[in-house]
């Protein structure tokens, strides 16, 4: 049963210091930070752990007013992160007087009805900070911040905790949920209403608008199978080359609602990278991933075409080797009904359950015939494992000491002959190393530490 991960959205009018903000939150440099106002010109997001669990953060373009299309675009990401953010940090500067902008951004953050928290950032150029200064935004929580001296950063991340909401099921556990999702003009719409068409038993369906998801719900072999068709991601850019703005907040939505998500790729521009960009974060967000390549009546085919396709794609996506590919057509329909096959065999894969006692024979077996390097009083000792139950990602706990020393290579080793003894095509997954002192797992230590890969 799939849970969403929460979306915590940063808002604000331009210049406030809101990718300032996302980077300390982060503790590394990861959206583009410069003085003149709106230089972050899309959506950007990481997952970031959060107590027990992780929540995405977005920054988002700075609010100003609508001169043109591109500036219209950017204004619609915020209204966008205030539609599918969970929490949202609304985010202004501690020497300024409120704006009428300061007030139209607090004003959608309202209309949301979504918990919301104040920041007034840029601590450092103010003396004596008063809550009862911003009272007029309407904002209960609010924290002082100042993102150079590091200050009120711990207590932002307490006062998001405290306001993001629990994990829910998102759907019946019986239900495979599909996402199609890609650049725009790759052919997603085409192919949603192609597999609509081809799939007559069809049990609800509900039709979204430029904003929303389209989705529809099928039976299939017996199994639902709900499709979503995400609206175009599209590339950040400059205006003068036309690029437009990169929609990524409703594409985490539909990752995370998603059990399989369908890359769609242009046959004749296949791997940009953005696409590259969004297997990344479908890979980083355990979920099921098929290279779906569209478009492939279009190609003027010989003998070598589709094995030149295969190793393009070897290539540019070395990362997800374990991610089927398909090659299809919404035009002529070729393979298009081989989605749901694929959909379904890669849930039911997921779902695989693992014996104990294989599992620590394939791990003595490894073990014996390639022990894992460490330094000098440092040697890795890999002793037990167990598969993770309940988890919708398949995940296995490794019981053993100096783990942390375990080279990336190692762990990159013990995948692939995970993977050459039970074949995970189209998934995920998750090694978990547990420092653990004496041979027995089972007990109950002082000090345990997980390091997942």
């Amino acid at each position: 049963m799939n849970t969403k991960l929460p979306i915590v959205a940063i808002v604000g009018r331009a210049n406030v210091g809101k990718s300032s903000l996302y980077n300390a939150l982060l503790g590394r440099r990861e959206a583009v930070v410069a003085r003149e106002a709106g230089t972050t010109r899309d959506a950007i997001a990481s997952r970031l752990p959060w107590g027990g669990g992780e929540y995405w953060l977005v920054d988002t373009a700075g609010f100003k007013a609508a001169e043109d299309d591109f500036e219209l675009s950017i204004q619609e990401q915020i209204t966008e992160a205030t539609a599918a953010a969970d929490v949202i940090i609304v985010t202004i500067e501690a020497p300024a007087v409120l704006s009428d902008e300061d007030r139209k951004v607090a004003k959608l953050a309202h209309k949301s009805k979504k918990p919301l928290v104040l920041v007034v950032n840029k601590l450092d150029q103010v003396k004596n900070p008063s809550e009862q200064d911003y009272l007029g935004l309407g904002i209960k929580k609010v924290v002082f911040t100042s993102t150079t001296q590091k200050k009120g950063l711990e207590e932002l991340l307490e006062a998001v905790e405290a306001e993001i909401p629990p994990g829910k099921p998102l759907r019946d556990s019986n239900t495979v949920t599909v996402a199609l999702l890609g650049r725009p003009n790759v052919g997603k719409s085409s192919l949603f209403n192609s597999l609509a068409k081809k799939q007559q038993a069809v049990v609800s369906d509900r039709a979204g608008t430029t904003r929303d998801v389209n989705r529809i719900t099928m039976r299939f072999e017996g199994q639902d199978v709900v499709l979503l068709d995400t609206a175009g991601i599209r590339k950040a850019g400059k205006v003068e080359m036309g690029v437009e703005h990169f929609s990524i907040l409703r594409s985490i939505a539909s990752i995370e609602e998603a059990d399989i998500c369908m890359l769609v790729l242009d046959a004749g521009d296949i791997g940009t990278s953005l696409d590259q960009k969004i297997a990344g974060m479908i890979k980083d967000a355990g979920r099921g991933l098929v290279l779906l390549v569209n478009k492939y009546d279009s190609l003027e085919k010989d003998g070598y075409t589709h094995t030149d396709i295969l190793r393009q794609l070897a290539g540019v996506f070395d990362y997800v080797p374990w991610a089927p590919v398909i090659l299809t057509s919404a035009v002529t329909g070729q393979n298009v009904t081989k989605l749901f096959e694929m959909a379904v065999q890669i849930n039911k894969t997921r779902e695989t359950s693992f014996k104990t006692a294989e599992l620590n024979k394939w791990l003595a077996k490894i073990i014996s015939s390639h022990p894992p390097a460490g330094l000098k009083n440092r040697q890795p000792r890999l002793r037990y494992m167990v598969h993770e139950e309940g988890n919708p990602i398949p995940s296995f706990k490794i019981f053993g000491s100096q783990t942390r020393f375990l080279h990336w290579s190692y762990k990159r080793y013990m995948e692939r002959t995970f993977r050459e003894k039970w074949p995970m095509d189209g998934t995920p997954i998750k090694f978990w190393f547990i420092e653990q002192h004496g041979d027995n797992p089972t007990v109950k230590k002082r000090k345990t530490t997980h390091k997942k890969t």
